[in-house]
């Protein structure tokens, strides 16, 4: 994978995809950034979310599942001092339809400890819960 990153001015960079798609990225006003773009741990956050999402859709499809709605909550500690990695990400995966709960957890279970290749690629600790129509699950994977 090749991509080209260009420092648009002051804190700024601006990012092109390999696959064709502008990224925007600032630091925080306070140092020293305009708050122009996304920070660069937002996007790590995002990108652990997005690579584990398409996994568990990808599953359940197999499955024969369908779900009629899928959104993650996720919440991210970082170390206070520098390099300020993160060291726990929790995903809560919401999901709704006509889904058996045993399939939900494989499928999240496959996608933490097999499949997305970006929480391989951190050094945080991640943790899943789930809910199905609106029921939190009783397991925490």
């Amino acid at each position: 994978m090749e991509l080209t990153v260009k420092w648009a001015g002051n804190m700024a960079f601006s990012g092109a995809t390999a696959s064709g798609h502008e990224i925007r990225m600032d630091a925080a006003e306070e140092i020293g950034g305009q708050n122009s773009g996304a920070r660069p741990m937002e996007l790590v956050m995002n990108a652990v979310a997005g690579c584990t999402g398409i996994d568990i859709i990808m599953i359940l499809k197999k499955m024969r599942l369908d779900p009629t709605s899928f959104h993650m909550d996720i919440k991210g500690d970082r170390a206070e001092n520098p390099p300020k990695v993160f060291t726990n990400i929790h995903i809560h995966y919401a999901l709704e339809g006509e889904l058996p709960e045993d399939k939900v957890i494989r499928a999240i279970q496959l996608s933490k400890d097999k499949y997305c290749s970006v929480a391989h690629s951190l050094k945080a600790d991640i943790t899943a819960s789930y809910s199905i129509n609106g029921v939190k699950g009783e397991k925490m994977l």
